[in-house]
């Protein structure tokens, strides 16, 4: 399965202001939700090109709702998330899930939260651990280059 993720802002709280909207509630209505931190909902779909289209699909609602949306895909990695555009360009075949992506944006998670994004570089292209000290966990989303700058 292939996992979606989106990352409330600050002043708003899903899935209840995404249910507020009845194209939302109905797009989201055949997806069982969860909430792995409190200002996150996760969601599976059957594939990559699914879960790419979902999120087109609600693009209207995330630009009001969220911060940030990524997707899982256990074929690409099974610890790592996509950003939006990288997963999008995976699923056009413009970028290879072989791929070596070295760019990342590096969360927190504070207090069950996704907190504090940060760009990391990496020296190779492979899964790796990023830890930050100052978190109880971090989640590691790998991004485009146009993204990183």
């Amino acid at each position: 399965m292939t996992r979606v993720c989106l990352v409330a802002d600050d002043d708003s709280s899903l899935p209840v202001d995404l249910y507020g909207y009845d194209t939302a509630r109905r797009a989201l209505g055949t997806y069982d939700i969860t909430e792995p931190w409190d200002n996150t909902v996760v969601l599976d779909t059957v594939s990559l090109g699914a879960a790419v289209s979902l999120l087109n699909d609600l693009n209207w609602y995330l630009a009001r709702l969220t911060s940030d949306a990524f997707v899982r895909d256990p074929s690409v990695s099974r610890h790592e998330w996509l950003s939006r555009p990288l997963a999008r360009e995976i699923r056009d075949g413009t970028v290879s899930p072989d791929d070596p992506i070295n760019r990342l944006k590096v969360y927190g998670v504070e207090n069950g939260r996704l907190v504090d994004p940060t760009h990391v570089l990496r020296g190779s292209g492979g899964d790796g651990d990023y830890e930050r000290s100052e978190y109880e966990d971090t989640v590691v989303v790998r991004v485009t280059q146009d993204e990183f700058f």
